[in-house]
């Protein structure tokens, strides 16, 4: 793989990867009288990963400024963390073993943008692997009385970077499927 193709090095795809975005922009898709159930839950599903993200990161930013109870901030932070790196790890999964295989043998063009794609998702595999790493670090510390301010600040690193990738893969991964599902339907793709 090229370094263009990388995660962290790449910009959105070009129009030669995501051959269908031009004709079904982003503005089109709520509206678009194919974008199906199937369609809208795994958008929702995009959308839950980029909020507990996000919501991660504040609550780990903040946490680092007050430090204030890190027992709470820890009670705050496990379930939406375990949610988050279960959930992504599920959802992952399923796309390489169900809907990846049928949306690459709908179009042969969108080829290259899944071989990016499943490499994207063995990155994203080792840094829930991280993430989980320097979550552990992290609660050992608060339960030890050790070096908090080390662990938190790891930990708020390796989220901040994995979101960052997980956003440009999410970004990617809709730009090449939304408009393949907008054009072929649903029922056509057998999703």
């Amino acid at each position: 793989m090229s370094g263009a193709d990388g995660l962290f090095e790449r910009v959105p795809f070009t129009d030669e990867i995501a051959v269908l975005r031009d004709l079904y922009p982003r503005s089109v898709w709520p509206g678009h009288k194919n974008l199906g159930q199937t369609a809208k839950f795994w958008l929702q599903r995009h959308d839950m990963f980029r909020e507990l993200g996000e919501m991660m990161t504040t609550g780990a930013g903040a946490f680092l400024e007050n430090q204030d109870d890190p027992r709470a901030f820890m009670g705050w932070l496990a379930p939406r963390l375990n949610l988050f790196l279960r959930e992504l790890h599920s959802h992952h999964h399923v796309e390489d073993v169900h809907y990846f295989p049928i949306f690459r043998a709908a179009d042969e063009r969108l080829g290259r943008g899944f071989d990016i794609l499943d490499a994207d998702h063995h990155t994203i595999d080792a840094l829930i692997h991280d993430i989980a790493g320097t979550a552990m670090t992290l609660q050992t510390a608060i339960q030890t009385r050790g070096e908090v301010r080390r662990a938190a600040d790891a930990f708020a690193q390796q989220l901040g970077h994995t979101t960052t990738g997980l956003i440009r893969h999410l970004d990617d991964e809709e730009d090449i499927v939304v408009p393949l599902i907008l054009d072929r339907t649903e029922v056509k793709l057998g999703v």
